[in-house]
């Protein structure tokens, strides 16, 4: 039988675009490398096989949560046979990526955040549309812990300023309302009153928030791209919200505030960012402490 990878691709289609072809890619390398070993379809896949592909991916330096990714897709792959009644057992039920030593989020460290936030450099041809965009995006990025997806889809009607609040739609399309704090209402306002109506296009969407240089709707590309022009070293943007979460940890916020503020569906989720607090306390008592 074969494979059915577009039909298992279609199936999945509530899901994020991203998780889509992610899920779906995943699938597909599985299928080519159980092609390669002599297999014709999925019905001649076993647990052991399974485990053999996890642990082939291991050798080949992929971080962990990408494993995780991996083996989440062929459950999820495998189940969709099963229920149709393509295969009489499922082979990977309770199949999990091989363990091994997470890597904890990188803190952003104050200094750094008040160059990306309060002093980027400046050249003779910064444009002041997208100085006043790029402040926005940060400042909504650390001050309240978005995830890139869901800041790219902000749309105007998502901004309530007499509550100063921010509808967020977030993994699972979950959605939630985020506080902001004053420096983030003060950069959304400069964005939207000149800056934003400077960048339209023919191309804008009405609704959309945030835009890019041709006016369409902002990218995680373009965030990325934007961050490297204002961070002092390389900067992933997931890095601000890891640190907004830690910074509020620090600062005494109870660990199912976060949760809520961060949108995990899980507290386990969240319950990450205690480890690097934890890490952080020690590192400053190692470095400061006269008997340390």
């Amino acid at each position: 039988m074969a494979w059915e990878i577009d039909a298992f691709s279609r199936s999945i289609g509530g899901r994020s675009p991203h998780t889509v072809r992610a899920y779906t890619g995943d699938v597909r390398a599985f299928a080519d490398w159980a092609g390669r070993a002599g297999l014709g379809g999925p019905e001649q896949v076993d647990r052991i096989l399974l485990r053999r592909y996890l642990a082939f991916l291991s050798t080949r330096r992929y971080a962990r949560a990408t494993l995780a990714r991996k083996a989440a897709a062929l459950r999820g792959y495998f189940a969709w046979l099963t229920r149709r009644g393509v295969l009489d057992t499922d082979p990977a039920s309770r199949l999990r990526a091989p363990a091994g030593r997470g890597r904890l989020p990188r803190v952003l460290e104050r200094a750094e955040l008040e160059t990306i936030l309060d002093r980027p450099p400046l050249s003779a041809n910064t444009d002041e549309s997208v100085r006043a965009r790029d402040d926005a995006v940060l400042e909504l990025l650390y001050g309240c812990g978005l995830r890139v997806a869901e800041l790219c889809g902000l749309d105007i009607g998502d901004v309530d300023r007499s509550t100063r609040t921010l509808t967020v739609v977030g993994k699972g399309d979950r959605q939630r309302r985020v506080p902001m704090h004053d420096r983030c209402v003060a950069a959304i306002d400069r964005w939207t009153g000149s800056a934003r109506p400077a960048m339209c296009s023919s191309e804008t969407p009405a609704e959309a928030l945030f835009l890019n240089a041709r006016g369409r709707r902002l990218g995680p590309r373009d965030v990325r791209r934007l961050l490297d022009r204002r961070a002092p070293s390389p900067t992933h943007p997931h890095a601000l919200r890891h640190s907004f979460a830690t910074h509020l940890l620090d600062g005494g916020a109870d660990l199912r505030v976060v949760q809520e503020l961060l949108g995990h569906a899980s507290l386990r989720t969240t319950q990450v960012y205690t480890h690097v607090s934890k890490e952080r306390l020690l590192s400053v008592h190692g470095s400061t402490h006269p008997r340390a």
